[in-house]
């Protein structure tokens, strides 16, 4: 009885393995003739989008668009040094709600390299910061380092920093006018 059960365990276990090398057809995947078809891999996915306006409006309103001013006498229609003659280049920045803020960090930062071989230049000194930008009323009130001023002499180049500034802040809407102070005082700076 022993013999009998081994080999017929024996056999189930040949039968099992058997079957599981052959696929183990299913009849779903045999056809008519019992043949066995080829199971069907799944397939890759592959999908296409129409443009999405949307995705397309938020990724353009991440970065905006400011204006820096600087001195360039090629543009000038005398074409030489006008004290308050300023010109403005583009920049995209990312997005903020403190415009005018990013606006004077890159007047700061003066004209690149490709703005400098277009001929523009800054009168304002490398070390500038900002210490603090209000507008309240259409009126911007920027405070500056003392750096602003430091070995500057003449009254054109004053004239020329203080159009760079005022121009710079001046082109949006909702500043009319530009006062200038350094270390919070607002009166005898930028004295030539």
């Amino acid at each position: 009885m022993k013999k009998y059960i081994i080999v017929i365990g024996a056999f189930f276990v040949l039968a099992t393995v058997a079957i599981t090398l052959s696929g183990c057809a299913s009849p779903s995947s045999a056809n008519k003739e019992g043949q066995k078809q080829p199971q069907e891999q799944p397939q890759k996915q592959t999908k296409t989008e129409s443009p999405n306006p949307t995705a397309e409006a938020a990724a353009e309103t991440t970065t905006t668009t400011v204006k820096a001013y600087f001195s360039n006498t090629s543009l000038d229609p005398n074409k030489e040094f006008t004290c308050n003659g300023v010109f403005a280049v583009e920049r995209n920045i990312p997005k903020t709600t403190s415009v005018g803020l990013a606006a004077i960090q890159e007047l700061l930062k003066g004209p690149t390299d490709a703005e400098k071989a277009k001929g523009y230049t800054t009168n304002i000194n490398t070390g500038v910061k900002v210490q603090k930008l209000t507008i309240q009323n259409s009126v911007a009130k920027v405070d500056f380092n003392a750096q602003l001023e430091y070995q500057v002499g003449g009254s054109c180049r004053i004239t020329a920093i203080i159009a760079q500034i005022r121009q710079t802040l001046k082109q949006f809407p909702t500043i009319k006018s530009v006062i200038i102070s350094i270390d919070g005082r607002t009166e005898d700076i930028l004295q030539p």
